[in-house]
């Protein structure tokens, strides 16, 4: 799958709009975990693959959407280690939490995580897992996305935070950006 964006001007996007605020949510898949370990499974690390795959991911999102406001990530030590690896990509610092209610295999959980961000944050970040992230993706905009390990999707949320799923978001980029032909 290509990361494809769906629509050109993302950075007029970034301009406070007169009529309706609208939100980025970019919500990361966890890069590939170590099957080959002992831990159990929310300790479970990242692969050397996985280590390699993250990285690339934070330069496509410094690349090519608005800063990042807010992370929010799951407990879990993969995608702990894959929003670290992500952010050593961006300019600056985010501010970063971590969210046990993220380590979740439901997109309803992930969609009430959404909707509970802070209203000055205008680009958040969700780090999560499957099958909640696909799931979620559906939910804020009626369309199925797959995502493989390091994918990413961004959505962009007409209105509030709080309101997110309730009119359909606008699918922006979807795909892994460490093997996927990027393009505007």
């Amino acid at each position: 799958m290509a990361i494809v964006l769906l629509r050109a001007g993302l950075a007029e996007h970034a301009r406070p709009r007169q009529t309706c605020r609208v939100h980025t949510l970019t919500l990361i898949r966890h890069a590939k975990s170590d099957w080959s370990t002992s831990a159990g499974d929310h300790d479970r690390p990242l692969a050397a693959r996985g280590r390699a795959q993250a990285p690339e991911t934070g330069t496509w999102l410094a690349a090519e959407l608005p800063p990042v406001d807010l992370a929010v990530v799951s407990t879990a030590a993969r995608a702990m280690q894959t929003w670290e690896l992500v952010a050593d990509e961006l300019p600056g610092q985010v501010r970063a939490m971590a969210d046990e209610d993220l380590y979740t295999f439901d997109g309803e959980d992930v969609l009430e995580v959404v909707r509970s961000l802070p209203a000055t944050a205008r680009h958040a970040v969700v780090v999560g897992h499957n099958p909640a992230m696909e799931e979620a993706i559906r939910l804020l905009t009626g369309e199925g996305v797959r995502m493989r390990t390091s994918s990413l999707a961004v959505v962009e949320i007409p209105g509030e935070w709080a309101q997110a799923g309730d009119q359909p978001g606008r699918l922006i980029a979807a795909g892994r950006p460490a093997t996927d032909q990027m393009g505007r």
